[in-house]
């Protein structure tokens, strides 16, 4: 039954716990159990609940026998990414210097999803400040790839990705500044849910409470799972007002319906700069099921898409330069700098009048965008141009990386919501695909993503290869 259990998605097993047909106690230590087997292999997850799990999962048995009013994630286990606050749980973004930094209270989001009921089982792993597009750290080491060892899990989310990959938790918490929530849902075969800036409050107890502006304009955090449906069940739980995030926004969680057909931009190469054929076959795989849904695909260009990747590039190393580098040179590991260095060598820094028409310019893409939303009210293509590469590959050629993630970045500086979820699997690696919305629409991402998922399926749980 244990196995069994760890198969299943966060709604699923929400729903067998409220039915009382298996309690949360059975569901915890299944997926502690499977911890326990496969995450020696990977290192995924870096610390492990149990004994505040198991007390949880007492707790929510008891409360579902005397009758209490339950929440929608109810005795449902989950994973939380290392560079979120945990009460009790070291914040440590990946760094050895702050194995110790512990937060007195819960992030927002993760407030909201504990008092829906969800139970916290672990915490996973990322890169040094989440700041590379691998997963590996002076303080917890490399994570591994559960589909191929020698390719990367992704990054920062990679710990999240691959413990859901392989059944460690049905439901698991990232955040996303230049990817990180859908680049290692590609590389490990899992959905992702990057939602608006503002959709979801978000906060730190630990220092610096204020992060610079491009972590506040382009971050957000998010949910990750196997199944589409988990991704609007997380979503609606974590989407509540917090007086700490002052930027938070009531929007709806389903905004007016779209005339059908729905206009579906497909792009197969965005900006035309090269694109691996698996990933093209990926993206043409998902539009046929789109089209099968009902959905209107056409192949289209995407406005001031370069524009979109340069600025955000030089506004993000503009302020690695000036601030986080210098606090980040002695204390985070020797790969870590050295990925920064080689950003550093591909991306000039702005000055202080080429920064600040940098956001003049974000406006002028947001508009551009915005217009074109306007035609295409949904645009899927690929979520990187390349599979998951060889370790150590991010460190010879950062700039390549970063260019095949173009139309990642460009839904991260312009706040845009986007769902990221797997079509299959090519050469014995995962093929995914992102379909991107306008701001607040996460209900038509979700929408289409579930549409391309009900008729391609899903590739994971696995065991570790």
């Amino acid at each position: 039954m244990g196995s069994e259990l760890c198969r299943l998605g966060a709604l699923d097993l929400a729903e067998l716990i409220r039915a009382r047909q298996v309690t949360s106690k059975e569901v915890v230590e299944a997926h502690l159990a499977r911890i326990d087997e496969v995450n020696p292999q990977l290192n995924a997850v870096t610390v492990v609940l149990a004994n505040d799990a198991l007390a949880a999962a007492d707790a929510a048995d008891r409360a579902l026998s005397s009758g209490a009013q339950t929440g929608a994630l109810h005795g449902v286990p989950v994973t939380v990414k290392e560079n979120i606050d945990l009460a009790g749980s070291a914040t440590t973004q990946g760094l050895v210097a702050m194995a110790e930094a512990v937060p007195p209270i819960d992030a927002p989001h993760m407030a909201q999803a504990k008092a829906a009921g969800a139970i916290p089982i672990g915490r996973t792993n990322l890169p040094d400040f989440g700041m590379r597009w691998h997963t590996d750290n002076g303080l917890r080491g490399p994570t591994k790839n559960p589909w191929d060892r020698s390719r990367t899990p992704g990054g920062s989310s990679g710990g999240e990705a691959a413990a859901l990959a392989t059944g460690m938790t049905p439901l698991g918490f990232g955040n996303d500044y230049g990817g990180s929530l859908r680049w290692p849902s590609q590389c490990c075969g899992t959905a992702a849910l990057r939602p608006t800036l503002g959709r979801v409050p978000q906060a730190s107890a630990l220092p610096p409470e204020d992060a610079p502006i491009t972590l506040q304009l382009y971050a957000v955090q998010g949910p990750m799972a196997r199944h589409v449906r988990d991704l609007r069940l997380a979503l609606g739980c974590i989407s509540g007002p917090d007086a700490r995030d002052p930027w938070w926004m009531p929007a709806p969680l389903k905004g007016t319906a779209a005339e059908p057909p729905i206009r579906v931009a497909m792009v197969l190469d965005p900006g035309g700069e090269g694109v691996d054929a698996d990933v093209a076959a990926g993206v043409q795989r998902a539009a046929e099921a789109l089209r099968d849904a009902g959905y209107a695909v056409e192949e289209v260009d995407l406005p001031m898409l370069s524009e979109a990747r340069d600025t955000w590039a030089a506004t993000v190393v503009t302020e690695l330069r000036l601030g986080l580098y210098e606090m980040l040179k002695p204390i985070a590991c020797a790969d870590a700098l050295t990925f920064l260095d080689g950003i550093f060598e591909g991306i000039p820094s702005l000055d202080h009048s080429g920064y600040m028409m940098s956001f003049a310019q974000r406006n002028a893409i947001a508009r551009a965008w915005s217009q074109f939303f306007e035609t295409y009210p949904l645009v899927l293509g690929p979520v990187s141009t390349m599979q998951p590469f060889p370790v150590g590959f991010d460190l010879e050629d950062p700039i390549q990386v970063l260019n095949s993630l173009r139309l990642v970045v460009a839904a991260n500086l312009l706040g845009l919501p986007a769902a990221a979820l797997p079509v299959g699997v090519a050469n014995g690696l995962p093929q995914g695909v992102q379909v991107i919305g306008n701001r607040y629409r996460e209900d038509l991402c979700l929408d289409a993503a579930e549409a391309i998922e009900d008729r391609l399926g899903v590739v994971t749980p696995i065991d570790p290869r």
